[in-house]
């Protein structure tokens, strides 16, 4: 199998997970965001150092269920039916590491045991009746951790003879054997060497959902070797009642300090509408964990109009749960008929079972199929509405999902304990919810209920406190067109000062994370922009930023009729990009500094000499990623001016990447405004150029016959 083939069809942050070198980055953390394809990534990953020459024995691959261990499995020997990779749960890794002989014993001798480790059901009656002739109040010992190393030192000698029992019979928790491997390899140097010389790359699938002894198990068996590649997503770690342990995540990057971080965010899954609800969710995680959610799907799913319609989430109110089931019902028959749906392209999201069990009831009395529920023939449905929890729901997605239950004790659910304790479950409560709408493909309606019977009387319920707050509608200012911009231009400019009165503090308390910061920064101001300047901004096949490598060169080239465009360009891109300006922008207060900030290059239009500071900026790595506007200078209409040839020959030095931008309205919002009244700008991303591709496929490129007229023409028909 070509290596190379492997890589088709990924986009440019996947392919650098896919490709990443831990020799130069060490170990790697992918922070895989609802949707982006983050199972994906892991088994081209195998395939692809597979396809390298790594023996696939050499492989260990961890996930959380005996199910996704065989999806992975499936999918790796599609291209290699005889890989040995070894791809299973933690809990099937410590027993097979238990039964290995290791010189002249087995491995599950060296930790104790009289006769191999045999896993069953934990038997919590017999144990409780262990503890109470011990003496042991059943508070302080649970069965699962019998073996960890965290009690104190007067509890140790009664635990001596449970753990005994245990060894002597061979019967063990699940969670025995994750504890028993670890202690084999932290005391046993022979059994240690033998398991860390048997995989020489690690790979830990849902990786937000370990715990900490699974975390011990993982850094046990790597010691100081780099080669450890993870992904997860610390916003849907939604199982901390089982024990995971959210803080690994966070706490990577001080265990490894010389790891890799690699972000997707190309969801594949929900339309641009419920990405914008879902991102709203999480503005204040800290930054360097932050992710935003882009649409990596232009055309929608199989071409049905509901995508391409980019609904926004709606939030019905009701009454009571007659009132909610009319709607539901109603509303899910009109969809079917009117989108040419199926049963099964529908779904119901509750927090809780006993809430599934009344949505099922429900409609089951309206006459609507359930998947999953058995029929009275006897027969189970495979083609119905889906009812589920949240939790049940993970992995999952579907076309219509009505999220039901946004009312506080619900979602979020009751939190119990110290402050402390209520505060971390109510962080899980918020990722749990982040869960249910990015399960949501096309269409998303969330559902409150003023009251309705819960746990065995009719209850009144208070709105949820994560229902999204109603967008604020600008009142359209109406003054005269010259105080309108005069107004415009203050705010402006007031608004880069105060953040300038910001920064300071930032580099104080979060010196590593001040671009994050300016990043986010530079987002909200130009959304701010747009808010301000009575902007209505329509982006156009976003998606296809995703065929971007942002790692090298980047020249972003866009028609210019406005200063509208550069705000609107860096909405357009979601990243913070340097550009080509006029030496007199420089003498604008505060709006010098923020462009020097992003590695703006100034050049003065009668000396000329801006093509020698792009190539210096280049040369030193400062600006790897500038925007140009081919024009020179602003367009005095809509049309495009006559293109210069300088920037397509420095795409060519640089072997850069040509993105081209198509921008629709922008001078009727600014230059040719003619009243106060809100406008329309379009911005439209067209198909990248890899400068560096096309030279290895066509040789010695010339610029105006092979980039600039091509990219013009593709700019004139968008336009």
């Amino acid at each position: 199998m070509d290596a190379q083939s492997i890589l088709d069809g990924l986009n440019s942050d996947q392919r650098a997970a896919v490709l990443h070198d831990h020799q130069k980055g060490a170990q790697l953390l992918i922070l895989a965001g609802a949707g982006s394809g983050k199972t994906s990534v892991l088994t081209k990953r195998i395939q692809y150092r597979i396809a390298m020459g790594v023996d696939p024995e050499k492989i260990l691959a961890l996930t959380f269920t005996a199910k996704a261990a065989a999806e992975m499995r499936e999918r790796v020997q599609k291209l290699f039916p005889k890989a040995g990779v070894r791809l299973c749960t933690f809990h099937s890794l410590a027993l097979f590491m238990l039964k290995q002989k290791i010189g002249s014993r087995f491995a599950y001798e060296m930790v104790g045991f009289k006769k191999p480790p045999v896993p069953q059901e934990s038997a919590e009656r017999d144990f409780l009746t262990k503890l109470s002739r011990l003496r042991i109040p059943s508070g302080k010992l649970n069965r699962e951790e019998l073996f960890a190393d965290t009690y104190p030192a007067s509890l140790v000698p009664k635990l001596k003879t449970l753990r005994q029992g245990v060894l002597d019979s061979g019967s063990v928790v699940f969670e025995d054997l994750i504890y028993l491997a670890i202690s084999l390899l932290e005391k046993h140097r022979e059994a240690r060497d033998y398991f860390r010389a048997q995989w020489s790359e690690i790979l830990v699938d849902e990786y937000q959902d370990i715990n900490p002894s699974q975390y011990r198990l993982v850094k046990a068996l790597l010691g100081s070797r780099k080669e450890l590649f993870v992904v997860g997503d610390d916003d849907q770690a939604i199982y901390g009642f089982r024990g995971a342990d959210i803080g690994n995540i966070n706490r990577f990057c001080e265990d490894f300090k010389e790891s890799s971080l690699i972000r997707l965010e190309w969801n594949y899954r929900s339309v641009p509408e419920i990405l914008h609800l879902a991102n709203s969710i999480f503005e204040n995680k800290p930054l360097r964990l932050r992710k935003v959610l882009r649409a990596g799907n232009t055309r929608g799913s199989g071409g049905n109009p509901l995508y391409r319609e980019n609904r926004r989430p709606e939030v019905w109110y009701s009454e009571n749960p007659v009132e909610e089931m009319l709607k539901i019902v109603g509303w899910i028959k009109e969809l079917r008929e009117s989108y040419e749906l199926e049963w099964k392209n529908f779904a119901i999201l509750v927090r809780y079972n006993r809430q599934r069990l009344y949505y099922e009831a429900a409609l089951k009395d309206a006459g609507l199929p359930i998947a999953g529920v058995e029929l009275d023939e006897g027969e189970t449905l495979e083609n119905g509405v889906h009812v589920e929890t949240v939790h049940a729901s993970k992995g999952l997605q579907y076309a219509v999902v009505f999220y039901a239950g946004l009312a506080e004790g619900l979602t979020p659910g009751e939190c119990q304990g110290s402050r402390a304790e209520r505060q971390r479950q109510l962080d899980e409560e918020r990722r749990l919810y982040y869960v249910g709408v990015t399960r949501a493909e096309a269409y998303l309606i969330l559902l409150y209920c003023k009251q309705r019977f819960w746990k065995g009387k009719l209850r009144k319920f208070k709105k949820s406190r994560f229902l999204p707050q109603a967008r604020p509608k600008n009142e359209e200012l109406k003054l005269p067109l010259i105080l309108f911009k005069i107004y415009v231009v203050v705010r402006v400019l007031f608004v880069m000062f105060e953040h300038i009165l910001k920064l300071p503090f930032v580099y104080l308390f979060h010196k590593n994370e001040v671009d994050l910061w300016v990043d986010k920064k530079i987002q909200w101001f130009s959304n701010f922009c747009m808010d301000i300047i009575n902007i209505d901004l329509t982006i156009e096949d976003q998606a296809l930023l995703g065929k971007v490598d942002w790692t090298r060169p980047v020249f972003v080239m866009g028609n210019h009729n406005s200063f509208v465009d550069i705000p609107v360009v860096f909405l357009t891109i979601e990243r913070t990009i340097g550009f080509i300006a006029k030496a007199q922008l420089g003498r604008i207060p505060f709006l010098n500094f923020w462009m020097h900030k992003i590695g703006c290059i100034f050049i003065n239009r009668e000396k000329g000499g801006g093509a020698d500071l792009v190539r210096e900026a280049l040369a030193h790595g400062r600006v790897p990623r500038i925007s140009v506007f081919p024009e020179g200078t602003r367009g005095k209409s809509d049309d495009l001016a006559p293109f210069k040839s300088g920037s397509f020959r420095l795409a060519i030095e640089a072997q850069a990447t040509i993105l081209p931008v198509v921008i629709k309205g922008s001078a009727g919002a600014w230059e040719r405004r003619r009243d106060c009244g809100r406008k329309k700008v379009t911005s439209r991303v067209l198909e990248p150029i890899d400068v560096r591709a096309l030279m290895q496929e066509k040789g010695e490129l010339e610029p105006r016959r092979d980039l600039m007229n091509v990219i013009r023409e593709r700019m004139e028909t968008a336009l």
